[in-house]
């Protein structure tokens, strides 16, 4: 199984496998995580101010690769664009996953962006989106 992994903030095999479904070990599954450059503010991504959103997304990225190579996940990753839409598009032209999973920080503390929907999300990639909930 090939599983698509959007996250803005570093994740845990734990928080893996509690996102996936219940019978699939992280273990079994090949992973490309993909951290999108997303801004603290709309004011930020209208100026494209995204030098520190880049930065700490591959932060993002690295940490989680880390993470889940420490727990002999099968993982890659890569910087997204700041629109999820758009990081989950790019990076499907590379990795075909069968799911995709998007974390995203509880309504309160969204960054910009981050507010996706999973049911639109199937319908335009046509695969299975879980969400979950970062912290």
């Amino acid at each position: 199984m090939r599983v698509l992994v959007v996250t803005s903030e570093p994740i845990s095999a734990a928080d893996l496998s509690a996102a996936l479904p219940g019978d699939v070990d992280p273990n079994d599954v090949e992973v490309m995580v993909v951290a999108p450059a997303l801004q603290s503010s709309p004011l930020k991504f209208w100026l494209s101010d995204a030098d520190d959103a880049i930065v700490r997304a591959r932060r993002t990225g690295q940490e989680t690769v880390e993470r889940l190579s420490r727990e002999g996940v099968d993982v890659e990753s890569e910087t997204g664009e700041s629109d999820p839409e758009l990081a989950i598009e790019d990076a499907l032209q590379g990795f075909p996953a069968d799911e995709i999973i998007v974390f995203t920080h509880p309504e309160s503390e969204q960054r910009y962006r981050e507010d996706v929907d999973a049911e639109e999300l199937e319908q335009r990639f046509r695969r299975p989106v879980r969400q979950a909930t970062l912290g």
